[in-house]
């Protein structure tokens, strides 16, 4: 018997089974009624389900750009079971596996002296009805799930043809919400193991990409956390609008991160817009575009909630700052400061004060002259007006792409270390040293500069100099350098409810989107 791989599509959520769902249309093959034994794991998503006294195990062999997945079946095997299949089973959930005493297991065996032992699987009972459909040329099912924690319904497209799998769905109008395998889906219902969110961060001159895991305990682990300079702002101070080669790239840049979320397993993904898409009147381009490409609905949030979230992050990133504290993060188009003591705020506002549009206005991006770098200090001090005249504070957290660069050159990073970067001190004597470095150096100059991301080289001497002038304005010689940013502030906001309630909500904005 030839076994082959099919492609599924796999969506779980209450609405899609409710008066006027995408079957109600059509006639079902079949309705089935089962109860299933599934072995969840907190390391795998493999599928391992006991039905009719057969173990049904399936593999993920791959994970399109848009989330569809290629399932293949590795074993459908009776009771007893061999302990060579056990071995195998538990390699599949990434499991350890014990010392097999026996040469056969019992169904009851399995789970009492492998299974339940073990910290990292559990097994769960789950009540099935399940309609079963042929559309578009591909087998699809509707079905109700209950477990002793809840139920929900899920809707299954499958076929060996990946295309048609996606056109099956578009026709069922279920285009858009994100891909959840059975284990995934089961393991959010009843409260098992991690969870994965991604958090991207569109702003003027970079996009900030992050994938957190959330365990039950309720703490985060860094899955992925990376940029890419796309310069989304790029002449939008000359001409007050978005270019169509910076909406492209920027697209392009967020549609390959969405895709990693995806293949990374993130149940779902928030993405904010920060101020050059506040500015621009074109905008809902860049949106649209990003819709278009990857189904993501990019939300452009207030200059306020942006200070906000960066500040949540920062606090929770660096929990014994104490007294007076003035959180600042600079980006390409603006900056943002927010004013509070221990975790409340005070005050906060943002300035149009952003490395991208100082390194245009003043030709920032090569070698300059002292004149030419004294007008930009004294241009940025005049616009971050606002800083002056008060009270120093007790201490200043900087945050965003120039000062964690300013930081990894401080400490010659050839290969970025958050670790490293989060908590350094950096002082105002070595802001102004790296000033100089920059400003007697075209970009070429500069990409050679140990700890530099090559992308920033054009703008990064615009981001020393605002940095060095907030220092000024507050009256401080040094910050606290945080490696959070908006993205962590994000997560944290968005999906740090209880997971099952957190996701539900998560996966009802993507599909909405």
């Amino acid at each position: 018997m030839t076994i082959v791989p099919r492609w599924e599509w796999r969506a779980f959520g209450d609405d899609l089974g409710g008066p006027g769902n995408a079957f109600a249309a059509l006639e079902a093959d079949r309705v089935e009624d089962s109860t299933d034994l599934y072995v969840l794991s907190r390391r795998s998503d493999a599928s391992v389900k006991v039905r009719d006294e057969l173990l049904d195990v399936k593999r993920l062999v791959a994970v399109a750009d848009d989330g569809l997945e290629r399932w293949v079946p590795v074993l459908k095997a009776p009771f007893p079971l061999s302990a060579a299949n056990v071995a195998m089973v538990l390699a599949e959930l990434g499991a350890a596996a014990p010392d097999l005493a026996r040469g056969a297991y019992t169904l009851d065996e399995l789970l009492e002296e492998i299974v339940g032992p073990s910290a990292e699987l559990r097994v769960t009972e789950v009540q099935k009805r399940r309609a079963h459909y042929t559309t578009g040329g591909c087998m699809a099912e509707l079905s109700e799930m209950r477990t002793a924690e809840g139920s929900t319904t899920t809707v299954a497209v499958e076929s060996e043809d990946a295309e048609r799998v996606r056109a099956a769905v578009r026709a069922l109008g279920l285009a858009g919400r994100p891909v959840v395998c059975v284990a995934r889906g089961l393991k959010m219902l009843v409260g098992f193991g991690a969870h994965r969110y991604a958090v991207i961060d569109v702003g003027t001159n970079s996009v900030k990409f992050h994938v957190g895991e959330r365990t039950a305990d309720g703490t985060w682990r860094a899955v992925l956390d990376r940029a890419e300079v796309t310069r989304l702002g790029e002449g939008l101070d000359a001409t007050g609008r978005l270019g169509r080669a910076a909406i492209d790239r920027t697209a392009a840049a967020v549609a390959d991160m969405a895709a990693e979320a995806r293949r990374e397993g993130a149940e779902a993904i928030a993405a904010v817009g920060t101020a050059a898409l506040r500015i621009a009147p074109n905008a809902a381009a860049l949106v649209e575009a990003v819709r278009a490409r990857c189904g993501v609905q990019v939300e452009v949030i207030a200059a306020a909630e942006e200070t906000r979230l960066a500040y949540l992050a920062a606090r929770a990133g660096l929990p014994a700052a104490s007294g007076s504290i003035v959180v600042f993060d600079t980006g390409g188009g603006s900056s943002q400061f927010t004013f509070g003591a221990g975790d409340r705020v005070e005050e906060q506002f943002s300035v149009d004060v952003g490395a991208a549009r100082f390194t245009e206005r003043f030709g920032l991006d090569g070698a300059v002259s002292h004149d030419v770098l004294d007008a930009a200090l004294a241009a940025i001090a005049a616009e971050l007006g606002a800083l002056a005249g008060r009270p120093a504070p007790d201490g200043v957290v900087g945050m965003g792409g120039a000062v964690t660069n300013l930081t990894a050159v401080r400490h010659g990073l050839t290969t970025y270390d958050p670790d490293v970067v989060q908590g350094t001190v950096l002082e105002r004597a070595e802001i102004e040293r790296q000033i100089e470095l920059y400003r007697t150096r075209d970009a070429a100059g500069r990409r050679e500069i140990a700890g530099l991301q090559p992308n920033r080289a054009e703008v990064i001497l615009a981001g020393a100099c605002i940095v060095r002038t907030v220092l000024d304005l507050l009256g401080r010689d040094a910050l606290t350098v945080s490696d959070r940013g908006l993205r962590h502030g994000v997560l944290v906001e968005r999906f740090c409810a209880p997971p099952a309630t957190a996701t539900a909500a998560a996966v009802a904005s993507a599909a909405a989107g």
